[in-house]
């Protein structure tokens, strides 16, 4: 059994190495996220396309980078699964693409407005987000 002395020095010691380590992998966390976001490629319709997405409330049925609604569907990879062509048909007319089935509120956005949440749809696709979402496994393990 510890004494209250060795007790005190063990609780001190053992707190000092936690913090030391939180705020190291905090620096390394920090050191990494330009990187990993693609932050060099940002650009104005990017942003216009992130404000065009808080304006609009979209995360009230989608869900972003795992945060959001879960009614429509989740569009971190939309870009990458659906394509520029897809996304913007959507935007224009979302009950034409999926007629008779729940059906997304068709904004009046403006060509350049839909161009812009395009790029914002974009560059959210391209951050280096460690394998999420995963890929759907489709094919079946033999």
């Amino acid at each position: 059994m510890l004494s209250k002395s060795s007790a005190k020095a063990f609780f001190l010691t053992g707190t000092a190495v936690c913090v030391g380590a939180f705020l190291l992998l905090t620096l390394d966390t920090l050191k990494q996220i330009p990187k990993q976001t693609n932050e060099q490629t940002m650009n104005e319709s990017v942003i216009r396309g992130k404000n065009l997405w808080d304006k609009n409330n979209c995360m009230g049925c989608h869900t972003l980078l795992g945060e959001g609604a879960y009614y429509a569907p989740e569009l971190t990879k939309v870009f990458e699964r659906r394509g520029e062509g897809f996304i913007y048909a959507m935007l224009t007319d979302p009950q034409g693409i999926y007629p008779g089935q729940r059906k997304m509120v068709k904004y009046d956005l403006s060509d350049g407005e839909k161009k812009d949440l395009i790029a914002f749809f974009k560059w959210i696709g391209e951050m280096d987000l460690n394998g999420f979402p995963p890929k759907p496994d489709l094919v079946k393990p033999n």
